[in-house]
């Protein structure tokens, strides 16, 4: 007997690819939500700052773009510090937002270390951000505003599977989308997530390498 919608098992499905150009080329087919995290300017050696500044206000609004209507677009973020200054990522998704005429559901922050330490040079904290083009009430799902820890991660800047579970879930609990896309993907963190919690997953990178180990991610 063949396996209903309801029962089959999530599916997992990760392409290498460049994400904007993978986005352009693959409109949402079926109801989709995001959840994503883009590189800053250590991981875009083809860019220097002001270029990786046009390049990532341009994917942000290129991502809510293609969000579904009845999905939700969520970013995870982490500030850079660039010649003293300090680069406030949440701020540059919020004014493509806005641009694109989508509202902030929440803003959650992220703890990196333990509150009171101190990490020279980049911040203990990270920015969660939840994105809809239709007014979504998260008061009413039990949200915390500050997670203390974002839990493993594949690496020092990849998004703790913690900080992906708020996300995903709220993907579950607030939307009607079943798949959840992360166009930059990394290690996978995101889709191992999503598949735990019974949601079909999409991954695109470019790297090879970060390709396979998204196909082979658990949690």
């Amino acid at each position: 007997m063949g396996e209903t919608p309801d029962s089959r098992p999530p599916s997992r499905h990760v392409h290498r690819d460049d994400a904007l150009a993978w986005l352009a080329a693959h409109p949402a087919e079926v109801p989709a939500s995001i959840v994503t995290s883009l590189p800053d300017v250590t991981e875009q050696s083809e860019h220097d700052f002001d270029g990786w500044r046009t390049w990532f206000e341009s994917a942000v609004q290129r991502v809510l773009d293609w969000v579904s209507a009845d999905g939700v677009a969520i970013f995870f973020q982490t500030d850079v510090l660039h010649r003293g200054v300090w680069i406030d990522k949440s701020h540059l998704v919020q004014t493509a937002a806005a641009g694109a005429h989508l509202g902030l559901v929440w803003h959650k922050i992220v703890c990196r270390t333990a509150p009171g330490s101190t990490r020279p040079g980049r911040p203990g904290y990270s920015h969660l951000l939840c994105f809809s083009r239709t007014p979504r009430p998260a008061f009413r799902y039990a949200l915390p505003d500050v997670l203390p820890d974002a839990g493993h991660g594949a690496s020092q800047k990849a998004m703790g599977v913690l900080a992906c579970e708020l996300a995903c879930r709220f993907v579950l609990d607030a939307t009607s989308t079943r798949l959840v896309v992360d166009p930059f993907c990394g290690h996978g963190t995101v889709l191992a997530v999503a598949n735990s919690l019974g949601l079909d997953a999409i991954g695109v990178d470019r790297s090879a390498r970060r390709c396979r180990d998204a196909r082979r991610c658990a949690v």
